[in-house]
């Protein structure tokens, strides 16, 4: 599951840094048993960037590996990059 924030005519990405390489990805995440695709997104934007979304449409769905969705949303409270999901608070992940 990937999902793209878009922001002021910007997009909203995660920074990953593995082995020496900078590269930037869509948030995304497994949808959860008894989840559907936009409450997996909503769940994924507030755990990884710390903001609330309406979900306005589904833009895409492609199939690689698994189903992929990218959503049309927007930011309705919270504050863009207070997000803190394991990616931010597990001190052995890089």
């Amino acid at each position: 599951m990937h999902k793209g924030l878009i922001e002021n005519r910007k997009v909203g990405l995660i920074k990953e840094i593995r082995e020496g390489s900078v590269y930037y990805v869509f948030l995304g995440g497994g949808i959860e048993e008894g989840e559907t695709p936009i409450g997996d997104a909503k769940r994924e934007v507030l755990e990884e960037l710390g903001v609330k979304v309406n979900i306005n449409e589904c833009i895409a769905q492609v199939e690689f590996n698994e189903s992929q969705y990218f959503f049309l949303s927007e930011i309705i409270d919270g504050t863009f990059g207070t997000g803190q999901s394991e990616e931010y608070t597990d001190e052995n992940r890089n």
